[in-house]
């Protein structure tokens, strides 16, 4: 034990938060079931009760949907807390390290910034599992929006501090971030945290009937989600520009599909920001906008996905980090390409085809698209468990072949 700890203490990244990341977006996919099959009237999102009436009334078919999801819900938040806990015990472990320094003194220091873009899923998937399962919360929730802002605010500043810290060495020092170490886009870390952050304080915004609350939802999730976009540009001519000169940073290789879950992320956000616009000041909105909006990102995300599968294959990554010898913190970073796919799947489908009339729901067309989103769901739930399996035992990680 002594020697499984002291290798664990060598060998931990920060990467290892994405594994937290990826059991809490598996959360949010199963919360789609109940999103878009159960209803719920009388509020934008299902609450205890409506899942409580889908059991006790609904078809077989969807009561078996409802168990499914619950379960998931239920398993899947355990693991990304689980998981998170683990992260921060290490991560005060590593801190006294000399690996610690030497990292915080290479472009790798962006890594870091996967603690608080674990931490913002993980305050999602806390509100998904309240909602859930906690009886009467909607008649309290416009108490519980101020803490959770203020939450995700305080979870926002620490991004935004780490990410100045490395701005700040590289501009202020200079020759700190250079060619082939730029050759991935692992450096849109800081813009997947602050977009991770930009969405949990948009909330309010699409679920309040509070202006005051509405509104600074809005201004806030707004400033962020601007300030995670203009970051993911830059960093991605810089990263592009890298990749043409060197090639992608073979380990790095997954992060060249990060574009995916940002999109998602940022997709969301502004569906909840046009839902407050809508119902609390009345600015007018269709759904041809959902629609043009969800398409638009999916057109993309299916750009970058079919390059980051190329680069993966080109390289034999999946031999090399996955199946093979070497192990790689970094390929918890498949897993969020998956999840976030099948989420904008879910919402491409619900809140624009069908929403738009220009799909039946249930039909032989929405079950066809929505097989998609399933699989690409059951594929990410596998791959979690085999990396887990792989990288972990007992809560220690596996030690490295020599």
């Amino acid at each position: 034990m002594v020697n499984r700890t002291s290798q664990t203490t060598q060998t931990w990244s920060p990467l290892y938060f994405l594994a937290s990341l990826g059991a809490g977006g598996l959360t949010v996919t199963f919360f789609m079931f109940l999103m878009f099959w159960v209803p719920h009237p009388g509020q934008p999102v299902p609450v205890f009760e409506d899942i409580a009436a889908a059991l006790a009334n609904g078809a077989l078919p969807l009561r078996a949907a409802v168990v499914l999801a619950l379960l998931g819900i239920a398993g899947f938040a355990f693991v990304n807390l689980r998981l998170l806990v683990w992260n921060f015990m290490q991560f005060a472990a590593f801190r006294r390290t000399e690996a610690y320094q030497k990292l915080i003194r290479s472009n790798a220091e962006t890594q870091l910034l996967a603690m608080p873009l674990a931490l913002a899923m993980s305050v999602n998937a806390g509100f998904i599992v309240g909602l859930v399962f906690v009886p009467g919360l909607w008649g309290v929730v416009e108490y519980l929006f101020p803490a959770a802002m203020l939450g995700f605010a305080l979870i926002a500043l620490v991004a935004l501090h780490r990410t100045g810290l490395f701005l700040g060495r590289v501009l202020g020092d200079g020759g700190g971030f250079d060619g082939a170490g730029t050759a991935s886009f692992g450096h849109l870390l800081p813009a997947f945290a602050l977009a991770m952050t930009a969405v949990g304080l948009s909330a309010p915004a699409g679920l309040s009937m509070q202006p005051a609350i509405v509104g600074v939802s809005l201004i806030l999730s707004i400033m962020l989600g601007t300030i995670a976009a203009l970051y993911a540009l830059v960093a991605a001519f810089v990263a592009f520009a890298a990749m043409l000169r060197h090639g992608v940073d073979r380990e790095g290789a997954p992060t060249v599909m990060v574009i995916v879950p940002l999109l998602t992320v940022l997709g969301i956000m502004a569906m909840r920001q046009q839902h407050g616009l809508h119902t609390v000041f009345g600015a007018q909105g269709g759904m041809a906008d959902t629609l043009l909006l969800t398409t638009t990102i999916l057109a993309v995300q299916l750009v970058f996905l079919a390059l980051g599968l190329s680069v993966l294959k080109r390289q034999n990554y999946a031999q090399a980090f996955v199946l093979g010898a070497r192990s790689s913190a970094g390929a918890y970073a498949l897993i969020c390409p998956g999840v976030a796919l099948s989420v904008m799947l879910h919402f491409w489908i619900n809140k624009g085809l069908v929403a738009a009339g220009l799909l039946a729901k249930f039909g032989i067309g929405y079950w066809a698209l929505t097989s998609v989103a399933l699989m690409a769901q059951v594929a990410m739930i596998a791959l979690l468990f085999y990396l887990n399996r792989r990288h972990l035992v007992g809560g220690v990680m596996r030690a490295e072949p020599a």
